[in-house]
């Protein structure tokens, strides 16, 4: 099964004073970015918290925010009264330079930065195997998301192969129509302009032989239809990640669609490339969306 790289999980949870809140978007990219945002007491954490990301989400382009909120009374808090000090000494000198009234200058000094904080500088282990219950939910909701998108690339891509193959199909019926062909028309040509008793047969033969070789597209054929076996079974596959594998695969399948159109030199075949080509483009555009 398939899965998307884009996707969003959240996952809130208060569990004793504390309320946990994980919210994971993934978007496309070609490796691993994460964007990850920490409060204060999960610093200590970080290097843990990156790699359960990564293990579970592989690949693509990460957004991670992360709150903890501490509820309730039993709050703790410091107050660092150095640093109101010297907030109020400078404040009390501006009042009275500017004649404002300094009763409620302490409501003020309280909402100052890093006046008031938690008293905690890291989370405790407990806390944290918490937390990781959480972070896992939220990853969780993400994947659940990239399997449903996943499944609908899945069922597009499979589409467009199959179209390729049918496509395969027609041109394996064309070919020795178109052998038999070229091979008359080269024989009319040379009648027509050097005469059918100025030819010789024998060196005719051996160029022909060596023209048909040149133009014959039975090994490319092969191995198109090998890729696109090849294509379904890695679908089909128990790998997590997939999406470079079949990229790859694609740039394979449109070597082979590819060099099959310069050597066919028949309209019919020329025809059947457009639409295989017309698939790959539509399939790779698919391809980019998938883990």
């Amino acid at each position: 099964m398939l899965k998307s790289m884009t996707g969003f999980g959240r996952a809130e949870r208060t569990i004793g004073d504390k309320t946990f809140l994980v919210e994971v978007k993934a978007l496309n990219g070609k490796q691993f970015e994460l964007q990850l945002k920490l409060p204060p007491l999960l610093k200590p954490y970080e290097f843990d918290i990156r790699n359960i990301l990564q293990e579970q989400l592989i690949r693509g382009t990460i957004d991670c925010y992360i709150s903890i909120k501490q509820n309730g009374a039993s709050r703790p808090v410091t107050i660092n009264t150095d640093l109101i000090k010297a907030y109020y000494t400078q404040l009390k000198d501006l009042s009275e330079e500017l004649s404002l009234d300094t009763h409620a200058i302490l409501s003020s000094l309280l909402r100052l930065p890093e006046v008031v904080s938690p008293s905690n500088e890291f989370l405790k282990e407990d806390d944290f195997s918490h937390f990781k219950n959480v972070l896992t939910a939220a990853i969780d909701e993400l994947n659940r998301h990239r399997e449903e998108e996943g499944a609908s690339l899945q069922k597009d891509l499979l589409l467009r192969i199959a179209n390729i193959q049918t496509q395969e199909e027609a041109i394996l019926v064309l070919e020795p129509n178109r052998k038999v062909r070229i091979k008359e028309e080269i024989n009319q040509l040379l009648d027509k302009h050097v005469g059918k008793e100025k030819i010789d047969q024998n060196r005719m033969e051996q160029e022909l032989i060596y023209y048909m070789e040149k133009i014959d597209i039975h090994e490319e054929q092969i191995r198109l239809r090998q890729h696109c076996v090849y294509f379904n079974d890695i679908i089909h596959g128990s790998d997590a990640s997939k999406g470079k594998k079949l990229s790859f695969l694609l740039q394979e399948i449109g070597r082979e669609i590819n060099t099959t159109g310069s050597k066919a030199y028949d309209a019919a075949i020329q025809k059947c490339v457009v639409a295989m080509k017309d698939e790959l483009e539509k399939a790779k555009e698919q391809v980019l969306n998938v883990l």
